[in-house]
């Protein structure tokens, strides 16, 4: 089903109908919300709607379920730039050309973000200057990049432009003089390394030939600035608004701490937890993020600090609350702490900031985690309960309890030394007794098979299952029991027992059929089916007919306790009528 939505999602991706795409894919993550080609898609209509906070969501998303997937970094590094944040582009585009080198759209991109930056960096060096923007005119392979281009090659006919281009090589501070013409504005969009395709569609549906990942279909959006249109008389911009004080250093702070942490981040990746824990605590001195303390808690929950783990979720927690952190950040701390806490044995905390986590954010991660902790602990707890001593204790009470004819308190004494003595067969044997007494003959059958199942061997499970069974009329199902129980008695000792319960089952039946005519006894042997199954076994068929001639030869089948034991449900049935 996933697969379906997958497919008409890109299908409306195609053709331009974004919300209907977005709409598909949302409900194939929620039917498979591990699947980053979901999210990776989905990330593609958020970017071609130009929603890149949400695409940047997505893409993270994608890169965290899938670290080594190159098309996830790539869709981060589109949502980055639509962002404006060419330094996370940069980074997200290097990532993904380290994890497929060969991908010429990926290093396409990742140029072209550096180109940006470099830019940018010159032109915060001009302070004014604009020779330091009209230098760009003298890049060295100027003539090469616009001929290449589709856009620009055209001027490369036009000797009017031609001719003001060598004036501006010449005298890179006359560029404010020619900004009016829109033929400069072009290609300044190209020597500064914006939107470098501009014939070529958007980024490609994969990687090159070859990928791995074949069902990812929907392209990489174009994100980048777009040239402004050629306009023949251009409008005057208005001027920037500047940026408060408080604005400029909250931005910086904010780079600041990224910086280190992505430090921190290839620490940790080298799996050396002490450096990008010094790394992620510089980056929370520089910005107060509470990633950085989550990343400080990783660290440590790595490194086997776990105490100090849960003090830094702890603080992660009180800052996030103060801060008014995302819940999803809350919810990594809760969910942190637990794991902490199990690794440190203590499940009974561990649980608690599963559910805590859980009420913040949930996700099938921590479902998990909360649902074997739970288990673990209850195992724990049962084991904890096992003691022999008890047990014997609890054993030695049912028996009183049953000889006075409590059979209330004789089932709570042995039920006690079940929980005590989980895989003593007689705790179990012993309370099928009294709950036969208590007339509750279906619990009193599965607590005999709880003792055979610990003790095959155990012929006094057999006997009062056989017991149990008589009183509710499953009478072929007692003999069943008790031949059972013949095959197991090695030493023959209970043979009297077994031989003695039998024949009462014997009786009993007879006694339930006395009266009844041969019509009404063949009625009932026709609706019986164990009954029938047995007269139409050829070999029965064959002990029968030699039987019917030799009368003598049935006992000398009967010493077969399996024989035996069909013998006597035919017998019981009223099938064979033998003297008494």
């Amino acid at each position: 089903m996933a697969d379906a939505l997958k497919s008409e999602g890109n299908k409306a991706f195609s053709a331009k109908d974004y919300p209907t795409a977005i709409d598909k894919f949302t409900q194939a993550i929620a039917i498979e919300p591990q699947n980053h080609v979901l999210y990776s898609n989905r990330s593609a209509v958020y970017a071609a709607l130009s929603e890149y906070q949400k695409a940047l969501d997505d893409a993270n998303k994608a890169t965290e379920i899938k670290p080594d997937w190159a098309k996830g970094w790539s869709r981060k590094g589109a949502a980055a730039r639509g962002l404006g944040d060419l330094l996370s582009a940069h980074d997200a585009y290097e990532e993904a050309v380290k994890l497929e080198p060969s991908n010429s759209q990926f290093k396409a991109s990742f140029n072209s973000v550096k180109r940006a930056i470099d830019a940018e960096a010159q032109a915060d060096g001009v302070q004014g200057d604009t020779s330091g923007l009209g230098g760009i005119f003298n890049d060295p392979q100027l003539i090469q990049k616009l001929a290449s281009n589709p856009k620009t090659s055209a001027l490369l006919a036009d000797h009017e432009f031609m001719a003001k281009l060598q004036r501006l090589r010449e005298n890179p501070n006359s560029i404010g003089s020619e900004l009016g013409d829109p033929r400069f504005l072009q290609v300044m969009s190209v020597l500064l390394g914006i939107d470098m395709q501009f014939g070529a569609p958007p980024g490609g549906a994969g990687g090159p030939s070859g990928t791995t990942e074949a069902e990812e279909d929907v392209p990489m959006p174009d994100v980048r600035p777009k040239p402004a249109a050629p306009k023949k008389e251009p409008e005057p911009e208005p001027e920037p608004v500047p940026e408060d004080d408080e604005s400029i250093a909250k931005k910086k702070a904010q780079e600041a701490g990224d910086a280190e942490k992505k430090i921190g981040n290839d620490y940790y990746k080298k799996k050396q937890f002490a450096e990008a824990i010094e790394h992620y605590q510089k980056a929370w001195e520089l910005n107060k993020d509470v990633t950085y303390l989550n990343n400080t808690g990783a660290a440590k929950f790595e490194s086997g600090d776990y105490k100090g783990a849960i003090e830094i979720c702890e603080e992660a927690v009180k800052e996030g609350r103060e801060l008014r952190a995302d819940f999803k950040t809350i919810a990594k701390s809760f969910a942190r702490i637990g794991s902490a806490y199990e690794k440190l044995g203590d499940l009974t905390q561990a649980i608690e900031y599963y559910n805590r986590s859980l009420t913040e954010h949930r996700t099938a991660d921590v479902l998990t985690k909360l649902r074997a902790a739970e288990k673990t602990k209850a195992q724990a707890e049962k084991d904890a309960y096992i003691s022999p001593e008890e047990a014997e204790k609890a054993r030695e009470l049912g028996q009183k309890k049953f000889q006075e004819a409590d059979w209330p308190g004789a089932v709570d004494a042995f039920t006690e030394m079940t929980k005590r003595a989980p895989e003593d067969p007689r705790g179990f044997s012993n309370r099928a007794a009294a709950l036969v007494k208590l007339m509750a003959f279906p619990q009193a059958v599965q607590d005999c098979d709880e003792a055979i199942k610990r003790d095959p061997s155990f012929i006094r499970a057999y006997i009062r299952k056989a017991q149990a069974l008589l009183a509710m009329k499953e009478y072929n199902k007692a003999l069943d029991s008790l031949t059972e129980a013949s095959e197991h008695d090695s030493t023959g000792k209970n043979a009297r027992e077994i031989e003695q319960q039998q024949n009462k089952i014997l009786e009993t039946q007879f006694s339930a059929r006395a009266g009844e005519t041969e019509e009404q006894t063949a009625e009932r042997i026709q609706k019986d089916p164990e009954i029938m199954s047995i007269l139409q076994d050829p070999v029965m068929q064959s002990i029968l007919q030699q039987a019917k001639s030799d009368p003598a030869a049935l006992q000398e089948h009967m010493k077969n306790a399996q024989v035996r034991t069909q013998i006597q449900k035919l017998v019981a049935a009223g099938v064979i009528r033998m003297g008494r």
